[in-house]
């Protein structure tokens, strides 16, 4: 062949081995600039779509665009953004930048001087953006376009982009002077451009209608400004006081057509030992705000007033309002001098809750108020909806309803101590009467939904495992549910406490109807007779279907009656994903719309337009935003991650197998992109419950809590496998023995699986079950343990510090899966713990117990550390300061990553050890060594 030519076919084929040259594996470098979608929303009219592209750290952009994907603007920094009601405007904050934040932090800024919000406004139409510094906080009126925020410093240019001919005018009155305990309140009429900025301002309220703000006013000691609250007509573009005088002003709320205005405000003297405060009612009719109810009016229980820290709010109609009551609090003893006196807890078997669960809702309890409702225009109408007995009061989504529904446990609550929960009485409370109506005459193990009018009481009742209605006009009680021949409660059931129910989806229009759901199907019940009707005709039960139904539309109440429900469905077997859809007056069976390879995300529609936005993804795929009308002709808004195709990737797939015992079972098996079955690879089992459902989840490149990066593993040539675990009650321990080994043992049979080489890790629930195998079996090569409970007989009498819950209940009637008390079956306890056969392991471990872990003892991993090493096993523990059961802070996740990574390429991979592994790191060196590099290694 002449040179010329062969010349020629090498360069034609350089593009070909380009295109073929191995993919880099994923390391620990790639972490921080992986996007994720953030934020997305839908304009009200469907034409525009925003949303933010995220890192994992840095700084994330804002898109603005059309709905036919048409770019308007990318925002550097751009967060929480929202549109206007009237889908003209964008209003939106710009963070920081990240490496001024952190700069900022090296150098230890106090927070007052740490980098702060701007606020952006995009004009849609025009393409005008305009840019305010030093922004608290932002509120868009819900139907007007009318904003609010706090905070801001002088308008700055736009930098990006020439202003339009109609740039906004601006005016500004200042009213107040600055001083240092309010700021400046921006009020900005989008439309018309119309600025009005007032100082010293330390709480806002824009009306739904947008047609007006009320805001209060501290001034300074000494100044000349005048104090109070204050509402600004945004059209007439007028200011009027409500109320004056020096104090302090919350609560504020509107009725919704922005005619009535109510606060709590305290207007006593600076020293005084005890500030009630007093219920304002405003009719803008009137000319100032009057007091509605006065601290220990003769309404409110003796000793009691309106509370400062009850939400306040009107009814729909705006005939009531609904506020909180609390008793006057308790004067300060100023006369007490703290080191003279004793600091401790006092527990006592006759309070209600445990100390720790006191001493975790202090600030909540010293907060408590109790549901009150007031009819301002009936002469101050008063009606105590809820007192110290009957605390927890749920009021109507529409909240002119007359009852409320109020639960008690008063009496019941020394039992969550071993059931977890309460047993609770319902009753309906007439916010005309204070009338109680009792739905279950004893207390019982439920869950109780008011309806949207508020005419019925949904519950379901754990014990006879059915829903329940209670008709508010009839006070009938009637069972929704027996007649169907199907369970709605949680048919794979394996822990020794009553199955959960599947749920309720939704409300239909005027309360007509319930939508019930059970394993498969949607039930359409009338809640006044019962009468129920499959509204998925059966689909869903006879082809393994999973179908669910959420609200699409932002604040949307009930179905209404020519609503079409667009259906989120997963195929059970097969994993995938899709959506059918059925009007709610239809008698057809639901009709298939997509079900594909991909994991879906609930709908958002438009407030006025059939248009949907949503997210899908797959193993492969990440989570990327999508907008259509019929979810089959569909436009891709983002194009996450586009250096994911340099890395070599994962593919996943089911797998399947019988345990020993007979049991069909489950699981994922993760290969690396360039899987060759010519090949042998390490594996790392890893599991927690049931996962197999995340078939199509897409996993992310990210330092971990403590999980199993997957990505990561499979991207460096392991195989990682996720076998599902039912359980047997009494045998938490043995049955991840029956399906992770047989499982284990089912894919060993493939010549590319090194069976020798395999792996376990699992985090708390999952981390119990790691050792629990590993005093088992010596099949596997290293283990990994994050925050595992290793001594059920001390871990039963533990609390639970997150939430200050003794932790009884667990091992009794939840995950633990015991079944009994530690004094009814200490067999049981000691068979399932693995500290009592730590002899028998041979596997080296690696343990995480974080010493402000809430969920599990940190002594824990101390007691399985220490033992095994008494025991001369190799064994490790790593111990995050200040972190919980998950591990929080990112240089920790980033630190844990770079570790697991190391220790299972060590014993799986016969990489070299790195010297945490083969030295450790003194704590003469802590701090400035952390033992990363490698043995040996310079």
């Amino acid at each position: 062949m002449p040179k010329y030519l062969t010349l020629l076919a090498c360069l034609a084929a350089l593009p070909l081995l380009a295109q073929q040259a191995p993919k880099k594996p994923l390391d620990h470098t790639v972490y921080d600039a992986w996007q994720s979608v953030a934020n997305q929303r839908i304009s009200p009219n469907g034409k525009y779509v925003l949303f933010q592209v995220k890192p994992q750290q840095g700084d994330g952009m804002l898109h603005l665009a059309t709905a036919a994907n048409h770019p308007l603007r990318l925002i550097s920094r751009g967060d929480s953004a929202q549109f206007s009601a009237d889908s003209r405007f964008a209003v939106f904050y710009i963070k920081p930048r990240y490496q001024d934040v952190r700069q900022a932090r090296i150098k230890k800024k106090k927070p007052d001087q740490m980098p702060k919000d701007s606020l952006g406004i995009y004009t849609l139409t025009s393409g005008q953006l305009s840019k305010y510094a030093d922004v608290k906080s932002f509120q868009l009126a819900e139907e007007a376009p009318v904003l609010a925020f706090l905070g801001v410093k002088p308008l700055v240019k736009d930098s990006l982009k020439k202003a339009p001919v109609d740039s906004v005018k601006k005016i500004t009155t200042k009213l107040l002077e600055t001083n240092k305990e309010g700021a400046r309140l921006t009020v900005i009429d989008l439309p018309t451009g119309r600025v009005r900025t007032f100082e010293a301002v330390t709480d806002y309220q824009v009306s739904k209608r947008g047609n007006k703000v009320a805001f209060a006013v501290a001034a300074a000691k000494g100044s000349k400004t005048v104090s109070g609250l204050f509402v600004y007509e945004v059209a007439a573009n007028s200011l009027r006081q409500l109320s004056g005088g020096r104090g302090v002003y919350k609560n504020l709320a509107f009725d919704d057509a922005g005619q009535q205005l109510a606060f709590t405000a305290e207007k006593q003297p600076e020293k005084a030992l005890v500030k009630p405060f007093s219920l304002y009612y405003a009719d803008f009719g009137a000319d100032s705000a009057r007091v509605a109810l006065a601290p220990s009016a003769g309404a409110l229980p003796k000793g009691w007033s309106p509370s400062g820290f009850g939400k306040v709010f009107f009814s729909d109609n705006g005939e009531k309002l609904f506020f909180g009551t609390a008793p006057d609090p308790l004067p300060q003893d100023t006369t007490l001098v703290d080191f003279e006196h004793a600091k401790l807890d006092i527990w006592n078997y006759k309070d209600d809750y445990l100390q720790p669960m006191q001493l975790k809702t202090l600030k909540k309890d010293l907060q408590r108020n109790y549901l009150a409702v007031i009819y301002p225009k009936q002469h101050n109408k008063f009606v105590q909806l809820e007192d110290e007995y009957l605390r927890d009061a749920l009021v109507a989504e529409k909240n002119d309803a007359e009852y409320v529904l109020a639960l008690t446990d008063t009496a019941k609550r020394v039992a969550m101590q071993w059931e977890g929960g309460t047993r609770k009485q319902a009753y309906l409370v007439s916010t005309r009467t204070g009338e109680r109506i009792a739905i279950n005459p004893q207390a019982s193990k439920g869950q109780f939904q008011l309806s949207p009018l508020g005419r019925y009481v949904v519950w379901y009742d754990y014990v006879a495992k059915n829903w329940f209605s209670f008709a508010a006009a009839t006070r009938q009680t009637t069972n929704l549910t027996k007649q169907t021949g199907v369970a709605f409660a949680d048919e794979e059931n394996d822990s020794p406490d009553d199955p959960q129910p599947y749920g309720v989806a939704a409300w239909a229009q005027d309360d007509a109807a319930v939508l019930l759901l059970d394993r498969y199907d949607i039930w359409q019940v009338n809640p006044q007779t019962g009468a129920a009707l499959n509204f998925t005709q059966g689909v869903g039960r006879r082809n393994k279907l999973i179908f669910r139904y959420s609200l699409p539309v932002e604040k949307q109440k009930f179905i209404g009656a020519k609503d079409e429900l667009w259906l989120l469905t997963q195929n059970e077997t097969t994993k995938e994903w899709g959506y059918y859809k059925k009007k709610l007056a239809s008698a057809a069976a639901p009709q298939r719309v997509v079900l594909a390879p991909f994991s879906y995300s609930p709908l958002m529609q438009a407030k006025h337009a059939p248009v949907f936005l949503y997210t899908k993804a797959n193993v492969s795929h990440p989570a990327d935003l999508y907008l259509s009308r019929d979810l089959t002709h569909e436009t891709q808004f983002s194009h996450l991650n586009p250096q994911q195709a340099g890395y070599n990737w994962l593919t996943a797939g089911l797998v399947h197998w019988t345990t020993p015992k007979g049991h069909a079972a489950t699981g994922i098996l993760y290969k690396p992109e360039n899987f060759d079955p010519a090949k042998k690879y390490p594996m790392v089992v890893y599991f927690y419950e049931k996962l197999s459902s995340g078939l199509y989840q897409y996993h992310a490149p990210a330092p971990t809590p403590s999980r199993l990066d997957i990505a990561l593993f499979a991207s460096n040539g392991y195989l990682v496998f996720t076998p599902d675990i039912s359980y047997t009650i009494g045998e938490p321990g043995p049955s991840a023995v029956e399906f992770v080994n047989s499982g284990v043992e089912s894919l060993k049979k493939n010549a590319w699986v090194d069976g020798a080489h395999i792996g376990l890790q699992g985090q708390s629930w999952g981390g119990y079950q790691v050792a629990f195998l590993i005093t088992q079996t010596n099949r596997y090569a290293a283990a990994w343990a994050g925050a595992p409970v290793v001594n059920m007989t001390s871990a039963y009498g533990g609390i639970r510090w997150e939430s200050g819950m003794s932790r009884q209940f667990q091992y009794e009637r939840t995950q633990s899966r015991i079944g009994g008390t530690l004094w009814e079956k200490p067999e049981v306890y000691i068979r399932n713990s693995p500290l009592f056969f730590l002899p028998q392991v041979q596997t080296p471990v690696v343990i995480m117990a974080n010493d402000a872990d809430g969920a599990v003892p940190w002594y824990q991993g101390i007691e399985m550390f220490t033992d095994l090493r008494r025991l001369g096993k190799p064994v490790w523990l790593l111990q995050y300061n200040g972190e919980a059961h998950n591990l929080v802070k990112r240089e920790n996740r980033k630190d844990i990553s770079i570790r697991e990574l190391q220790f299972f390429d060590h014993y799986l991979k016969g990489a070299p050890a790195p010297v945490w592994l083969e030295k450790g790191v003194p704590a003469v060196e802590k701090g400035r060594s952390w033992g990363l590099e490698m043995s040996g290694s310079q």
